[in-house]
């Protein structure tokens, strides 16, 4: 008997039977995309994506149009003057006209096609045929005008009718700077034609520039930036030219001149200060250096020769004077006062150098101008309560200092000891620096600040103390001697960095004692070296002592500077040098004792020991570079194997670079200076095995640098020569297919731009 089910009950059943079957699909579903992205992500990411594009379409077709209309004018100008001869000057002047007509009516219809960029180029086109126009009509109609004046006249003639071209044909942006450019010439080719004189060419630019700051102020965004360059350079030619006379020639024109284009920058920087931007400021330190240039040669035309720097100080303080007023607009003042301190600073930088050769001994004495004009720069710093300034007062106070006894003329015997007397002082109050913060509301920072000053010139006034005993003898020994026992209690009382600077330099000090010394005593050169071996073994000997403090390992690296100089004395001599490298790796092995030296020093040792060998090989004639090279890159090489072995996820250029390098770059050198065969022939040969090691093993270093050199060789063996060929076509005629064809490449693209965006905005519209 069959039992069947109720309704109710196969429901149930059923429901059940889907679920199940739903949830199979679902697991079938996923394990299918998993497949499907394990077969196609490979390929998917072997595929090449699209390269991004590196320029928009209005950059393209501005480029194409650019380059258009610069090869039209170069084919107009080269037909103009050595094309179509056979035609005369008058037929190519016709034919310029015609041609000028066109280009200029061609804009007009371009501009309705609304070829806005098309328009630009053809009417620059046409432009440029108005002057070739304006030459002919010289040729053909006024041959007899002389050239300066005639281009006057043109030149004027040519910015008005721009002028008026623009203002006809509303929307191109040409024509106003063009008639900007034309504009600088009508007054400077009248002044040169004129033969008034320098003076004269100088006053029509500032003329010019005048007026250019006049269209400046009244014209349109496009032509205001350009009547604002033109102001700068017809400004800027007539500064130079008034400053270039006022230098050689004197007098107060010149410096008149200054100061109306002072002025004139001034005028431009107050209205500029309206707005925003950095032009003020710009404007204002563009015045400020003018007038200093013009009111130091006003002044100096009433003082005492020698005295002209000082006197473009004093200009300089009076422009500062003016900055410091209220009512100065704030891009003003800042541009002022960048001025002012320009000036000084230069006037700083003239008198730096007579102080270091009073300094070294080269100059006898210091004028008294460059104490004036150290003091002057000292007291206008020293009136700012800022860190800055008052740094650099006390620095050029002790410019004065150094200064003040060649101003003296005091004894050559005396000089050296008052500047190690200055020193002493400054070396105080760099260790305690407190009495130079004054009021400052920063004091411990403007102490850090005024300190380190204090440290560097109390370090260059014992450099000058020692530079102006240098050469005496037992006076020179005496000098380095003080100064080297100023500087270590120096270096015993100060504390950081400071420290660490002066003790460094007492080591330094005790190599020029140890030189004084030995020249007392008349050493060679050679035995000098070997005697300055002394210092650094006393610096060894200290940082062994203070082992890992601070200053130790700056001590010994002055130490191992000495020890530099040492090999560099010895160098005269080969066998001395070999010894005085030996000597230095037996120090750097004994450094290496300590474990935090060792890595460093165990390396310097190494190759130490290396560089007396090759010198001992030198000194012996032998020239054959394998038996410098080999020594060294077969440990190299084994090193790098064992690297490799014990960390083989070492870089083979870490391993196997040193050895290879050191194994085939001498051989390649001298491989391409040698006249025989065998040695490229073996050269090549290892360089062979080399590369095909390092593919086999797959390494990179070996690969690289085989391959390398075995280009080298086989480009020393085989040189290839180049032929060019000369085309026949004239000169002209390739560029002006090339500009014909990029305008109308131009004009096309602008056009189909044109339609994209049309289209565009009608499916817009449809949306």
């Amino acid at each position: 008997m069959n039992n069947v089910p109720s309704p109710a009950e196969e429901l149930v059943v059923l429901d059940r039977e889907l679920a199940r079957l739903d949830a199979h699909r679902a697991r079938l579903l996923a394990r299918r995309a998993w497949l499907l992205s394990v077969l196609y992500a490979p390929a998917a990411a072997a595929r090449p994506s699209r390269p991004a594009a590196e320029t928009t379409p209005r950059g393209a077709q501005n480029v194409l149009l650019t380059l258009g209309g610069v090869l039209l004018a170069v084919a107009a100008v080269a037909f103009t003057l050595v094309g179509w001869g056979h035609l005369g000057i008058g037929g190519r002047a016709a034919v310029l006209a015609v041609v000028t007509s066109g280009a200029l009516a061609a804009p007009v219809v371009l501009l309705r096609r609304r070829l806005v960029s098309t328009a630009e180029a053809v009417a620059s086109v046409g432009l440029l045929l108005t002057v070739l126009d304006a030459y002919a009509v010289h040729r053909v109609g006024l041959p007899g005008a002389g050239a300066a004046e005639y281009a006057a006249v043109a030149s004027a003639v040519l910015a008005a009718l721009w002028v008026a071209y623009g203002a006809a044909v509303r929307g191109l942006r040409v024509p106003g700077p063009a008639a900007v450019a034309a504009g600088q010439l009508p007054l400077l080719l009248w002044a040169l034609a004129s033969d008034a004189g320098a003076l004269t060419v100088c006053w029509a630019l500032l003329a010019t520039a005048c007026c250019d700051v006049a269209v400046a102020l009244r014209a349109g965004a496009g032509t205001r930036v350009a009547a604002c360059a033109a102001a700068g350079v017809s400004g800027g030619s007539a500064v130079l030219v008034a400053a270039w006379l006022s230098v050689v020639d004197g007098g107060a024109g010149p410096a008149v001149a200054l100061l109306a284009a002072a002025g004139l920058a001034g005028y431009g920087a107050w209205r500029a200060a309206a707005g925003a931007g950095s032009w003020p400021v710009v404007w204002a330190a563009v015045a400020g250096a003018v007038a200093v240039a013009g009111g130091g040669g006003l002044v100096r035309e009433a003082v005492p020769h020698g005295w002209a720097v000082p006197a473009y100080v004093a200009a300089a303080v009076a422009v500062w004077a003016v900055a410091v007023r209220q009512g100065v607009p704030h891009g003003v003042r800042h541009g002022l006062l960048g001025a002012s301190a320009g000036a000084q600073a230069a006037a700083v930088a003239w008198a730096l150098p007579q102080v270091a050769a009073a300094s070294a001994g080269v100059s006898p004495g210091v004028p008294w101008a460059v104490v004036a004009v150290t003091v002057t720069v000292a007291g206008v710093l020293a009136s700012l309560r800022l860190r800055p300034a008052r740094c650099g007062a006390l620095a050029l106070a002790w410019t004065a200092g150094m200064a003040l006894p060649g101003a003296l003329s005091l004894p050559y015997a005396v000089t050296p000891v008052a500047r190690l007397v200055l020193t002493a002082g400054f070396l105080v109050l760099a260790v305690r620096p407190a009495p130079l913060t004054f009021r400052l509301p920063r004091a411990r920072e403007a102490e850090g600040a005024l300190g380190d000053v204090a440290l560097g010139g109390a370090l260059l006034g014992g450099l000058a103390a020692v530079a102006g005993a240098w050469g005496t003898g037992a006076e020179a020994v005496a000098v380095l001697g003080v100064l080297m026992g100023l500087l270590a209690g120096g270096a015993v009382a100060a504390a950081g960095t400071r420290r660490t600077v002066l003790a460094c330099a007492a080591v330094v000090a005790a190599t020029g004692t140890v030189g004084a010394v030995a020249a007392v005593a008349e050493l060679p050169v050679h035995l000098t070296g070997v005697a300055l071996l002394a210092v650094p073994v006393a610096t060894a000997a200290a940082g062994a002592g203070l082992r890992r403090h601070p200053v130790a390992l700056p001590v010994e690296l002055a130490g191992a500077a000495a020890g530099a100089l040492a090999v560099g004395l010895a160098s005269a001599r080969p066998a001395v040098l070999a010894l005085v490298l030996a000597l230095c790796g037996v120090l750097a092995a004994a450094t290496a004792v300590r474990p935090e030296r060792r890595p460093a020093a165990g390396y310097a040792a190494t190759a130490l020991f290396v560089a007396a060998t090759w010198v001992r090989l030198a000194a012996s004639e032998v020239s054959f570079p394998e038996a410098y090279a080999l020594p060294v890159a077969v440990p190299a090489l084994v090193v790098g194997v064992l690297r490799r072995r014990r960390d083989p996820e070492a870089s083979s250029w870490a391993a196997y670079g040193p050895g290879l390098g050191a194994a085939l770059v001498p051989s390649l050198c001298a491989a391409w200076t040698d006249g025989s065969w065998p040695r490229p022939l073996l050269l090549g040969l290892v360089a062979l095995a080399v590369t095909l090691a390092g593919a086999r093993l797959r390494l990179q270093a070996p690969l690289l640098l085989g391959g390398a050199v075995l280009a080298l060789v086989g480009l020393h063996e085989l040189a290839p020569y180049v032929v060019q060929a000369v085309g026949a076509l004239p000169r002209w005629l390739p560029p002006a297919l090339a500009g014909l064809l990029l305008l109308a490449v131009g004009a096309t693209y602008e056009q189909r731009l044109r339609d994209a965006r049309r289209l565009r905005d009608t499916l817009g519209r449809m949306g």
